[in-house]
């Protein structure tokens, strides 16, 4: 453990954004298996849930998760699975 107190901080401040992060990218994955889940089953609610898992690959770019080719590329998958 650090002894310096700016250290003993840093430490909580990085275990407090590691838990952020996991929980954002859990619900990212969530969104865009249940989106898959149902183009799959051709449900009806496949449209909403491409737009949430949209929304969600949009928000973990925007917040540093995920690199915006990335999002970018999983939202065109995801787009073509609806076709």
């Amino acid at each position: 453990m650090p002894q310096i107190k700016s250290a003993i901080k840093r430490v909580k401040t990085q275990e407090a954004a590691r838990q952020r992060n996991a929980s954002q990218l859990s619900a990212l994955r969530t969104a865009v298996k249940k989106y898959k889940v149902a183009a799959a089953a051709n449900a009806d609610n496949a449209a909403d849930l491409l737009k949430d898992a949209s929304r969600a690959l949009d928000m973990a770019e925007t917040k540093g998760l995920l690199h915006k080719n990335k999002a970018g590329r999983d939202k065109s998958r995801l787009a073509a699975l609806l076709k």
